[in-house]
């Protein structure tokens, strides 16, 4: 019996010829112009700083301040933002993040997510754009508080305008001032716009498929440095997964993260404040769930009871700093709510009160550090093990 497909949703013609015109126009008119009049050193320097400003305002903006609510910031900092994220057309600030809100909230689900990796590479990178899918309905319930933000709706009254200039005034007046308009336009305008297209793209196809999962398996997120390099350092995406609410994608010192960077140096500025930071110990809870998960997997595939039962004690051990570190964070809480509670204490009260902090924040630095001995200790177990010859039987 023969099955009969359902029809495909209506082509979105607009997004059609932006999303596939417009990297074929690049194709074909820039060598051409190229070849007829060249492109100066000043066009192609105007064109990565207008790529990183329309970029940087997606992932500091769009992405981090507005869809996740990872920081606050300064309304001049906010109106740039919505300036150079229109640039992006990428859509406005306020549908942008009403998607990727349900994308975190319906990850890999097919029928929820916006654009679930589930339905293949092609679909998660521009294919859900391409046609009217169900799964993108223009639903805001999942954003009143940023219909409440007055930047945000004036921004999304007047996007066209808004995109229309900033992709295509801003390169003729740029292109004015470099005495080359249709070359400015070409390479600041045309060009910008398809890499910075693709560049967040690709946070939303290969970072689902390409990378590794160290902080959880839940979802198809994965970390990938080479992808965090080409997307101002959104390729940390399975931290990004599990700890949406930080202000970094990279946490560590080395990894490429120049949105974090810009974010920290608004806040040294006075232009941002209240930057999330998700605690260290959760951040090494996160990664020896999953060091205990495969080195479990690992013994159990191979029947050794020996290490099971190691891998048990160990895990043992685990769960005790676990619970240690969540009564710690519950006597925070209830000595914050006591000092809220009564502001008139006494001067031998506030020592009192900074002597006891001080003892919290060590007992927590204590259980911090428990847990990455805990993590080298869990590696070298399974690495010795992996070096053994297996046991009979």
């Amino acid at each position: 019996m023969m099955t009969v497909q359902s029809p495909k949703p209506p082509l979105i013609r607009v997004n059609a010829v932006i999303f596939i015109g417009f990297p074929i126009l690049a194709a074909i008119l820039l060598p051409m112009w190229g070849v007829y009049a060249g492109f100066t050193t000043a066009q192609w320097v105007w064109a990565v700083i207008f790529l990183y400003l329309n970029g940087l305002s997606i992932t500091g903006g769009y992405h981090r301040l507005w869809s996740h609510k990872a920081y606050d910031a300064h309304w001049t900092v906010r109106l740039w933002f919505a300036l150079w994220g229109a640039g992006a057309l990428q859509n406005s600030i306020l549908i942008w993040a009403a998607d990727h809100r349900r994308h975190h909230r319906h990850v890999d689900d097919n029928e929820a997510d916006p654009y679930s990796a589930g339905r293949g590479l092609w679909f998660s990178h521009m294919g859900w754009m391409l046609r009217e899918y169900a799964t993108h309905p223009e639903d805001f319930s999942n954003a009143q508080d940023l219909m409440r933000d007055p930047i945000v709706m004036w921004q999304h009254k007047h996007y066209v305008a808004l995109t229309t200039f900033m992709n295509l005034g801003m390169p003729i007046l740029l292109g004015l001032a470099l005495g080359d308009v249709i070359g400015t336009v070409l390479l600041v305008g045309l060009l910008r716009l398809v890499v910075n297209h693709h560049v967040t793209f690709f946070i939303n196809s290969l970072a689902h498929f390409w990378g590794t999962r160290p902080y959880t398996e839940e979802n198809s997120a994965r970390d990938n440095g080479f992808l965090a390099f080409l997307t101002y350092g959104e390729g940390y995406h399975n931290y990004h997964h599990i700890f949406q609410k930080d202000y970094r994608n990279g946490i560590r010192w080395y990894q490429w993260d120049p949105t974090k960077w810009m974010i920290a140096g608004l806040e040294k500025l006075g232009l941002a404040s209240s930057l999330q930071r998700v605690p260290d110990f959760r951040i090494q809870r996160a990664l020896l769930d999953m060091q205990f998960k495969r080195a479990q997997d690992l013994a159990a595939g191979h029947g050794e009871p020996a290490l099971l039962a190691i891998l048990e004690r160990e895990y043992q051990i685990f769960t005790e700093s676990v619970n240690q570190w969540t009564q710690l964070q519950s006597a925070r809480y209830e000595r914050h709510r006591e000092q809220l509670g009564d502001a008139m204490v006494e001067r031998y009260q506030q020592l009192q009160e900074r002597w006891e902090q001080a003892t919290l924040r060590g007992q927590f630095r204590e259980l911090e550090f428990s847990l990455r001995v805990q993590r080298k200790r869990l590696q070298m177990l399974v690495n010795q093990w992996q070096l053994q010859p297996l046991s009979a039987g």
